[in-house]
Protein backbone atom coordinates (compact mmCIF):
# COMPACT_ATOMS: atom_id res chain seq x y z
CA UNK A 1 0.00 0.00 0.00
CA UNK A 2 1.42 3.53 -0.95
CA UNK A 3 1.59 5.53 2.03
CA UNK A 4 1.79 8.64 0.16
CA UNK A 5 -1.03 11.32 0.74
CA UNK A 6 -2.63 13.63 -1.64
CA UNK A 7 -1.68 17.18 -1.11
CA UNK A 8 -2.72 19.70 -3.01
CA UNK A 9 -2.80 23.88 -1.80
CA UNK A 10 -5.80 25.70 -2.99
CA UNK A 11 -4.75 29.29 -2.80
CA UNK A 12 -7.82 32.20 -3.83
CA UNK A 13 -7.76 35.94 -3.91
CA UNK A 14 -9.99 38.61 -2.56
CA UNK A 15 -12.49 38.58 -5.29
CA UNK A 16 -13.07 41.87 -6.32
CA UNK A 17 -16.26 43.95 -6.83
CA UNK A 18 -17.37 44.22 -10.73
CA UNK A 19 -17.76 47.75 -10.15
CA UNK A 20 -14.77 50.01 -11.33
CA UNK A 21 -11.46 48.81 -13.05
CA UNK A 22 -8.51 47.24 -11.00
CA UNK A 23 -5.59 49.47 -10.26
CA UNK A 24 -2.06 49.45 -9.15
CA UNK A 25 -3.24 49.06 -5.35
CA UNK A 26 -5.11 46.31 -6.11
CA UNK A 27 -2.36 44.63 -7.87
CA UNK A 28 0.12 45.11 -5.48
CA UNK A 29 -1.80 44.77 -2.28
CA UNK A 30 -3.89 41.41 -3.04
CA UNK A 31 -2.71 39.64 -6.17
CA UNK A 32 0.85 39.89 -6.58
CA UNK A 33 1.22 38.55 -2.99
CA UNK A 34 -0.87 35.73 -3.32
CA UNK A 35 0.55 35.41 -7.20
CA UNK A 36 4.09 35.14 -5.59
CA UNK A 37 3.29 32.80 -3.53
CA UNK A 38 2.03 30.25 -6.16
CA UNK A 39 4.69 30.94 -8.49
CA UNK A 40 7.35 30.13 -5.48
CA UNK A 41 5.03 26.54 -4.96
CA UNK A 42 5.24 25.70 -8.36
CA UNK A 43 8.71 26.15 -9.02
CA UNK A 44 9.26 23.82 -5.74
CA UNK A 45 6.70 20.79 -7.89
CA UNK A 46 4.63 21.34 -5.47
CA UNK A 47 0.48 20.83 -6.76
CA UNK A 48 -1.53 24.10 -6.58
CA UNK A 49 -4.45 26.01 -8.07
CA UNK A 50 -4.80 29.58 -7.95
CA UNK A 51 -8.50 30.97 -8.12
CA UNK A 52 -9.73 34.19 -8.46
CA UNK A 53 -12.86 35.83 -10.33
CA UNK A 54 -15.43 38.61 -9.64
CA UNK A 55 -17.52 39.40 -7.04
CA UNK A 56 -20.96 40.45 -8.47
CA UNK A 57 -23.13 40.37 -5.80
CA UNK A 58 -22.15 43.55 -3.72
CA UNK A 59 -23.52 46.87 -3.20
CA UNK A 60 -20.88 48.68 -5.00
CA UNK A 61 -22.24 47.41 -7.87
CA UNK A 62 -25.88 48.31 -7.35
CA UNK A 63 -24.33 51.57 -6.91
CA UNK A 64 -22.23 52.28 -9.99
CA UNK A 65 -25.42 51.09 -11.99
CA UNK A 66 -27.68 53.68 -10.00
CA UNK A 67 -24.93 56.05 -10.81
CA UNK A 68 -24.58 55.30 -14.72
CA UNK A 69 -28.47 54.60 -15.00
CA UNK A 70 -27.82 51.13 -15.95
CA UNK A 71 -28.32 47.60 -14.78
CA UNK A 72 -26.56 46.15 -12.66
CA UNK A 73 -25.46 43.34 -15.27
CA UNK A 74 -24.47 46.03 -17.30
CA UNK A 75 -21.65 46.93 -15.06
CA UNK A 76 -20.69 43.73 -13.81
CA UNK A 77 -20.40 42.25 -17.29
CA UNK A 78 -18.25 45.54 -18.33
CA UNK A 79 -15.99 45.62 -15.33
CA UNK A 80 -15.56 41.45 -15.12
CA UNK A 81 -13.94 41.63 -18.87
CA UNK A 82 -12.43 45.12 -17.96
CA UNK A 83 -10.81 42.87 -15.06
CA UNK A 84 -10.06 39.72 -16.43
CA UNK A 85 -8.15 40.99 -19.01
CA UNK A 86 -6.01 43.93 -16.90
CA UNK A 87 -4.99 40.66 -14.44
CA UNK A 88 -4.13 38.52 -17.62
CA UNK A 89 -1.98 41.76 -19.22
CA UNK A 90 -0.49 42.00 -15.96
CA UNK A 91 0.88 38.21 -16.23
CA UNK A 92 -1.16 36.63 -13.24
CA UNK A 93 -1.36 32.88 -12.70
CA UNK A 94 -4.42 32.48 -12.08
CA UNK A 95 -5.71 29.01 -13.20
CA UNK A 96 -9.30 29.68 -13.18
CA UNK A 97 -10.79 33.37 -12.90
CA UNK A 98 -14.63 32.98 -12.47
CA UNK A 99 -17.40 35.13 -12.09
CA UNK A 100 -19.88 34.26 -8.79
CA UNK A 101 -22.53 34.29 -10.93
CA UNK A 102 -22.44 31.27 -12.84
CA UNK A 103 -24.34 27.96 -12.11
CA UNK A 104 -21.90 26.06 -10.77
CA UNK A 105 -20.62 28.92 -7.79
CA UNK A 106 -24.51 29.13 -6.39
CA UNK A 107 -24.89 25.29 -6.08
CA UNK A 108 -21.50 25.27 -4.35
CA UNK A 109 -22.23 27.79 -1.79
CA UNK A 110 -25.57 26.75 -1.40
CA UNK A 111 -24.22 23.57 -0.27
CA UNK A 112 -21.70 24.82 1.68
CA UNK A 113 -23.84 27.29 3.82
CA UNK A 114 -26.55 24.20 3.95
CA UNK A 115 -23.96 21.91 5.62
CA UNK A 116 -22.85 24.70 7.99
CA UNK A 117 -26.79 25.39 8.70
CA UNK A 118 -27.27 21.64 9.40
CA UNK A 119 -24.39 21.21 11.44
CA UNK A 120 -25.20 24.46 13.59
CA UNK A 121 -22.84 26.30 12.67
CA UNK A 122 -24.80 28.66 11.28
CA UNK A 123 -27.89 30.31 12.78
CA UNK A 124 -30.92 32.26 12.00
CA UNK A 125 -31.64 35.42 13.21
CA UNK A 126 -33.86 38.53 12.72
CA UNK A 127 -31.52 42.24 11.97
CA UNK A 128 -33.26 45.74 12.11
CA UNK A 129 -32.53 47.37 8.96
CA UNK A 130 -33.25 50.30 7.32
CA UNK A 131 -35.86 50.80 4.59
CA UNK A 132 -36.80 52.88 2.13
CA UNK A 133 -39.79 53.26 1.67
CA UNK A 134 -39.64 55.35 -1.57
CA UNK A 135 -37.51 53.15 -3.25
CA UNK A 136 -39.28 49.97 -1.86
CA UNK A 137 -35.97 48.35 -0.79
CA UNK A 138 -34.21 47.35 2.08
CA UNK A 139 -31.02 49.64 2.58
CA UNK A 140 -27.37 47.92 2.86
CA UNK A 141 -24.65 49.90 5.22
CA UNK A 142 -22.93 51.80 2.07
CA UNK A 143 -26.09 53.66 1.31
Amino acid sequence: MDNKTFKRTLVTAALPYANGPIHLGHLAGAYLPADIFVRFKRLKGEDIIFICGSDEHGVPITITAEREGVSPKVIIDRYHEMNRKAFEDFGMSFDNYSRTSLPLHHKTAQEFFLKYYQNGILKQKKEMQYYDEKAKMFLPDRY
